[in-house]
């Protein structure tokens, strides 16, 4: 290995051997060599790559044994010094559950960072129940249901099991994989922030995807994994409705599915968002059940937002949903609206995408607009010390 630019003034010997003795550190991850990778990717060919996002571009790969991979090659932007990405690897090598991508291996070798990670045949949700479903997966209410629950569990998993707590930042449908018996995998999680268990939240560069994105942490760049939690709620309006949370293809006042969600639930009439395409065979007070779950994990106060671990447990029927405490969602109308004064600092919003957008990578990071680029305002990132509850 060569010298890294965190070792300046270390000299290359040492700061070779510090850089070997952090990775040899690494016990649950492969480490591959750049070498290997480049040879999985036919050189990291156009023809592989299956996708490119705010982090880097992902290409799929056939590692020595047979083995699809998704290779994931951090561009420079990235930042991460190699101190910084053994840090978050050594986080989560550890990590492993059913309803989350597992990491198997990474690169980290001269200016290369590189996660490795399995590949899964059955896409993302934006691009089969949202998209163009080339898979022709038949994604009825139990399937629907078991996709729901088991994003939920993951999720939970992150934000109350690992330690430190882990906020992934952007929950999206193109950030949810599908494993060959159509279960559930969080992806993207590899780089997310990390919450000290002292520190109920972190003020940062927003990164996440206009339409999931909580309104406090678009506007103030506030972190928490109550944001995490808004962004699920509009996942779940998704996967019941079948549409994407904005379709600039509809009239004006339908084109954002949780304002339209808001609407029918005050006139009584949620039954109406349900999936057209299940042709009635599901139940509609279940049904209903998670769009109103949904409404619950998009209130604008993020205080009112339950915690994943309720919302799994009311997915699941063990604990009944109060309606009474459903109130108003924070909506994309309200805070796109907002004069915020000031000079802008640098900030990283993707917009999401229709149905019918371009080809997604199991483990990109954006959603790419088919057509027109939608503009947002300005939005400065303010520093937060005070604690949020």
């Amino acid at each position: 290995m060569t010298c890294f630019s965190c070792f300046v003034g270390k000299g290359p010997v040492r700061a070779s051997q510090e850089v070997d003795e952090e990775v040899s550190s690494i016990q649950n991850v492969r480490i591959f060599s750049y070498k290997e990778l480049r040879a999985a990717t036919q050189d990291f060919s156009p023809d592989c790559k299956i996708g490119e996002g705010g982090f880097g571009s992902v290409y799929k790969g056939t590692l020595k044994g047979g083995e699809a991979a998704a290779i994931k090659v951090l561009s420079a932007e990235s930042r991460q010094g190699v101190r910084e990405f053994l840090t978050e690897i050594n986080v989560i090598s550890d990590i492993e559950h059913e309803n989350l991508v597992k990491l198997h291996g990474c690169c980290v070798e001269g200016a290369h960072r590189i996660l490795v990670y399995g590949y899964l045949e059955n896409n993302s949700l934006d691009k089969t129940l949202l998209g163009s479903n080339d898979n022709n997966i038949q994604f009825n209410w139990k399937v629907r249901t078991n996709i729901c629950i088991g994003v939920a569990r993951g999720l939970a998993y992150l934000h109350e099991e690992v330690r430190p707590h882990i906020v992934h930042r952007d929950i999206k449908a193109s950030n949810i994989l599908l494993d060959n018996n159509i279960n559930p995998k969080i992806s993207d999680f590899g780089l997310a922030k990390l919450l000290p268990p002292n520190m109920t939240h972190v003020s940062t560069r927003v990164a996440g995807t206009i339409g999931y994105l909580a309104p406090e942490y678009a506007v103030r760049g506030q972190l928490t994994r109550k944001a995490d939690i808004y962004s699920f709620g509009v996942l779940l309006l998704e996967i019941v409705s079948g549409r994407n949370n904005r379709s600039s293809k509809l009239l004006h006042e339908e084109q954002y599915l949780l304002e339209k969600t808001w609407e029918l639930h005050e006139r009584g009439e949620l039954a109406e968002l349900i999936d057209s395409s299940l042709n009635g065979d599901y139940s509609v007070d279940e049904g209903c059940r998670f769009l109103k779950i949904g409404l619950l994990c998009t209130q604008d106060s993020p205080k009112l937002r339950p915690a994943m671990s309720s919302v799994v447990k009311m997915l699941s029927g063990k604990i009944s949903v109060d309606e009474e405490k459903i109130t108003k969602p924070g909506l994309i109308s309200d805070f796109m609206d907002l004069k915020v004064r000031g000079p802008p600092k640098a900030i990283d919003m993707k917009t999401s995408s229709s149905s019918g957008s371009s080809a997604l990578s199991p483990l990109n990071n954006t959603s790419l607009t088919s057509g027109s680029t939608t503009s947002y305002p300005s939005m400065t990132v303010t520093g937060i010390s005070e604690r949020s509850n």
